[in-house]
Parts: structure tokens; sequence; C-alpha cells
């Protein structure tokens, strides 16, 4: 009877084990789900910030690239006001070249000739005296 008895705690002993490794398995599994749950917050919290800095840097890319587009428009407007203006200026130089080639010739052509001398003399007197 001694070894029924004794066959008898062993066998409760390895139940009561049995039953403490499975609450403790219980428990092992309870931290690991709860560790995956963690690590899935925390890889979901690194993409989200990961997107956000790309989205961030995307913006300030594109506005960078914005800002030295408008600046290179100004510049190029600014280029083209001044050639416009160097080109009028010289238009008007050349115009002012040809006003006065013009009237040197048609000077020349009304003083060549005498009596036109004696007649622009005679009109610009007759001006003169009636002002």
């Amino acid at each position: 009877m001694a070894a029924v008895s004794s066959r008898e705690d062993s066998i409760n002993s390895a139940l009561e084990a049995a039953e403490r490794a499975k609450i403790e398995m219980t428990n092992l599994q309870a931290d690991n789900e709860k560790l995956l749950k963690e690590a899935r917050a925390e890889r979901d919290q690194m993409l989200t910030e990961a997107r956000q800095l790309r989205d961030k840097m995307l913006n300030e890319s594109k506005e960078m690239a914005k800002a030295e587009g408008d600046k290179m428009i100004l510049s190029a407007q600014e280029a083209i006001r001044n050639e416009k203006a160097a080109a009028m200026s010289e238009i008007r130089n050349q115009v002012a070249e040809l006003s006065l080639d013009i009237a040197e010739k048609v000077v020349k052509s009304e003083l060549s000739d005498k009596d036109k001398q004696m007649k622009l003399i005679d009109n610009m007197l007759e001006g003169a005296k009636l002002n």
C-alpha cells in the first residue's frame, strides 16, 4: 500500500507540476502577445513618423525649388528689361545720328547755292524782325 500511496503522491506531484507549467506557459504566451502588440505599435509609430518626415522633406524640396524658380524668373525678367532698355537706348542714338546726318545733308544742300543762302538769310531776318 505504501507503494500505491507513493505512486499516488508522485502522480499528484506530477499533475501539480504540469498545472504550474501550464499556468507559466499561459503567462508566457500573454507576455509574448503583449510584447508583439507593443512591437507592432512601435513599428506603426516609426512608419508614421517616417511618412511624416518624407512628406515634410518633399514639401521643403518643392518650396525650395519654387523659390529658386521664382528667383530665376525674376532674374530673367530683370535681364530682359535691361536688354530692352539698352536696345531702346541704342535705337535712340542711331535715330539721333541719322537725324543729324539728314539735317547736315539738307543744310549743305540748302547752302550750296549762293542764292539759296541769301534767301535763307532774308527769311531768318524777316522772322527775327517779326518777333
